[in-house]
């Protein structure tokens, strides 16, 4: 890095432009328009306001004391109810982190997974208003929020006064007029927009280079020494510094022209785009509003969250997100609006709230982490569906089969209510969790809506350790109890348990071995006790394990690897309704894993439920190739569905790298041929089935098995006197055989002599000729 050039700066260039006076070097700066310098076009955007103009908004919330809340003049939904409140849902995911420090990416909306449409930046000029006025409908008393400056008998309202109701004096008249030099050092240029604090203004910052600024008014108590105290408290602001965080410059303060009252301003680096309020406003042709894309709503929450994963790892609370306060610019995104920011401490700053994207524990427990994820699900839900959510779901999200995009991409539906769980403690743990999970969902969204695979590796649960229901001398019989528990994913290791190490080197131990290493470790960690369970399944002591999962219930109360632990005892005891219903509540809790629904998947399967089996192995194997159990599974499903087609482009489907593509094409010949009676075939179902045989090379034992049961059904198609089967000896053939009972048992004799000719023994070789002589058609010779 080198150090900005300009005079009086002292920040350095990062990815071209300067981290404090945002410009590019000196030798490259663009020529200031009007006097004042043209701001950097690639690190920000604006927001939204009630005037719809562009630049800072002003809190738009209500204000309240301490932790207590009080209506808002800006109303949304809140809270939820559904499947993941109370028991179905475990608590939080273990592992939070969060990004910290200043970042130079650009243009990486959407993680690389979904297409972001970049949104242009708007010269700050051009964005200020020409007649400043807040709309007589948006007047409300900052007190008891009654209506005020409303207009009478065709007279305007005014803009100035006093509450009827509590007797406190507003004003909707801007106090700083262009030409001001707030702090004798910003040249007031013109207002922005209006919130819940008053006007926000465009300034010139004098002592640097005449960059772009926005003022914010700070609370106005109209005590000289509480403004001073205010302002020199929030100074903190000043040292927050992410990519994604509108910069806090300065603090300074200015005397209301009316009252000559000292009035503090937080000064804050400009931002020209647009604010998600205002890209969530296209409307349709019949003047509905036009929900944004999931991808493209998500993307936009996995930028903001390591912001305010970085506020949280400074003790620091957000307190109201919302679609006005982030702005897109091009292809970045900003958090913008710290008026609301407070410590986790801090029970005396007023707090402030948008009612129907705070959380319902606000008004008694006050902000908290877990509220602020709580606001970031709201602002998803808001985005991507149309729903009245200031009235009848204020307090829920709309049921799954009244809204089609939650039926589309029921993962998705599933992070907004864990996200916004009535109980703080059901939500994601940290912004970190809330990332992982809706990246996963994103992964499984953009699949489903191009039909591209997105896989990656999982930091919460192993990849399938075996590949199951995949041997092709049984498929498509499902797989059994014993087969899954080793086979299944498991959750992964957290790093941080002290004997991480110890289960590291029993990774691949047999498991006799592992509990027996077990059982004399000096620890035993939560980590420890999970490995037992897992290797006492694994070695079919169920009662053992659940006895141990029983104790963890209360050790460690709702962990979602408990509840996966008890969703795999009982699926290697045989009962697969208990295990579908423990991995709901994992795929509840984790929703862009993979490993929850490949093991939903195969619970409803057993338990005989294919459409959801079907819904669940198709939503892994569309997204990750990586789960080859899923399209075996899936294969199954849909040739018991008697839809023949469909397993085969599954299995097809199956990559020829993949070591699993040769189970897959004998898995497809079995299915080309399975069925409960032969007129349930087809000619082109032989002829298909024969032609793959003939095409993959094998050694002579299996392919010679596979001809007889190939030739088998052929034979008994023929029998039947299905329609096609015209036992014509041109025309279609079945490995070289025409479709007719006495080629088709010359076909079949010849197998069996050449098994016959691999027979380990005597006795063997004898009961394959005598099968060769039975079928072989009456001759003369």
């Amino acid at each position: 890095m080198t150090a900005c050039a300009r005079p009086g700066c002292t920040g350095t260039i990062q990815d071209g432009f300067c981290d404090v006076c945002g410009l590019a070097p000196a030798a490259s700066a663009a020529t200031p328009a009007g006097g004042g310098s043209t701001p950097s076009r690639g690190t920000s955007g604006r927001t939204s306001a009630t005037t719809g103009a562009s630049g800072m908004s002003g809190m738009s919330g209500t204000v309240a004391a301490g932790p207590t809340s009080s209506r808002s003049t800006a109303t949304r939904a809140s809270s939820s109810t559904g499947p993941l409140s109370g028991p179905g849902t475990a608590r939080g995911s273990r592992g939070t982190s969060s990004r910290s420090g200043r970042s130079s990416r650009r243009g990486l909306l959407g993680a690389g997974l979904v297409e972001v449409p970049p949104v242009p930046y708007r010269d700050p000029a051009s964005a200020v208003m020409t007649n400043p006025e807040v709309a007589e409908r948006k007047r409300f008393c900052g007190n008891c929020g009654d209506p005020v400056g409303r207009g009478r008998d065709g007279r305007p309202g005014r803009t100035e006064g006093f509450c009827r109701k509590c007797g406190t004096g507003y004003s909707f008249a801007p106090k700083l007029v262009a030409g001001d030099l707030a702090g004798n050092q910003y040249e007031v240029l013109g207002c922005l927009a209006h919130g819940g604090l008053g006007w926000v203004y465009l300034a010139r910052d004098r002592n640097v280079n005449d960059r772009w600024v926005v003022l914010k008014g700070l609370l106005d108590t109209g005590d000289s020494e509480a403004m001073a105290a205010a302002v020199a408290e929030r100074r903190f602001l000043a040292e927050v510094e992410h990519p994604s965080i509108v910069k806090i410059y300065n603090f300074v303060q200015h005397p209301d022209p009316r009252t000559g009252t000292m009035v503090g301003y937080i000064v804050m680096e400009y931002v020209g785009g647009q604010s998600l309020k205002e890209l969530r406003s296209v409307r349709d042709a019949s003047g509905q509003l036009v929900p944004m894309p999931v991808g493209q709503a998500i993307a936009y929450a996995l930028e903001v969250l390591p912001a305010l994963g970085y506020l949280h790892g400074l003790n620091l609370l957000y307190c109201d997100f919302k679609p006005d306060n982030v702005i897109q610019s091009e292809e970045q995104l900003k958090l913008i609006d710290l008026g609301a920011v407070r410590r986790f401490d801090d029970d005396e700053s007023p707090m402030y709230k948008t009612d129907g994207y705070c959380a319902p524990e606000l008004a008694t427990e006050g902000p908290s982490a877990s509220s602020d994820l709580y606001t970031v699900g709201r602002t998803l839900a808001v985005l991507t569906v149309n729903f009245d959510y200031s009235g009848k779901y204020r307090e829920q999200l709309p049921d799954l089969i009244d809204v089609p995009v939650f039926g589309r991409h029921g993962s998705y539906w599933r992070v907004l209510l864990r996200a916004t769980d009535p109980d703080p403690d059901r939500r994601f743990g940290s912004a970190q969790d809330m990332v992982e999970q809706l990246t996963g969902v994103l992964r499984e969204v953009m699949s489903t809506e191009d039909g591209r695979q997105r896989p990656a590796l999982s930091t919460l649960f192993s990849p399938e350790r075996k590949v199951f229901g995949a041997d092709p001398d049984s498929w498509p019989a499902a797989p059994t109890g014993p087969e899954l528990a080793a086979a299944l994913p498991v959750p992964q290791v957290d790093t941080a348990d002290p004997a991480a190490g110890l289960l590291a080197t029993s990774a691949a131990t047999e498991p006799g071995e592992v509990l027996r290493t077990l059982s004399a470790a000096p620890l035993a960690t939560l980590e420890v006790r999970l490995r037992t369970v897992r290797a006492r399944i694994e070695l079919g002591d169920l009662a053992g394990a659940s006895a141990d999962l029983a104790e963890l219930d209360q050790t460690a109360p709702g962990d979602w690897r408990v509840t996966w632990y008890r969703g795999l005892a009982a699926l290697a005891g045989g009962d697969p309704v208990a295990a579908a219903a423990e991995f709901t509540v994992v795929h509840n809790t984790l929703p862009g894993e993979a490993a929850g629904k490949l093991a939903l998947a195969v619970s409803e399967e057993l338990r005989g439920n294919r459409a959801t089996a079907a819904k669940y192995y198709e939503l892994v194997w569309r997204t990750d190739h990586g789960y080859l159990s899923a399209a075996f599974g899936l294969a199954r499903v849909r040739l018991a569905e008697h839809d023949r087609a469909a397993a085969l482009a599954v299995l097809d489907s199956v990559p020829a790298s993949s070591s699993h593509h040769l189970p897959a094409q004998l898995a497809a010949i079995t299915a080309g041929t399975h069925t409960a009676t032969p007129a349930e075939l087809a000619e082109r179902d032989l002829v298909g089935a024969s032609g793959r045989l003939e095409a993959l090379t094998l050694d002579l034992e299996r392919r010679n098995r596979l001809a007889i049961g190939l030739l088998e059904a052929a034979n008994a198609w023929v029998l039947a006197g299905s329609p096609g089967s015209s036992g014509r000896a041109t025309g279609p053939a079945v490995l070289g055989c025409a479709l007719t009972e006495r080629e088709l048992r010359f076909g079949l004799e010849r197998s069996y002599r050449a098994l016959a000719r691999l027979a380990d023994t005597p006795g063997q070789r004898i009961a394959l000729v005598d099968r060769a002589n039975a079928v072989r058609p009456a001759t003369w010779v």
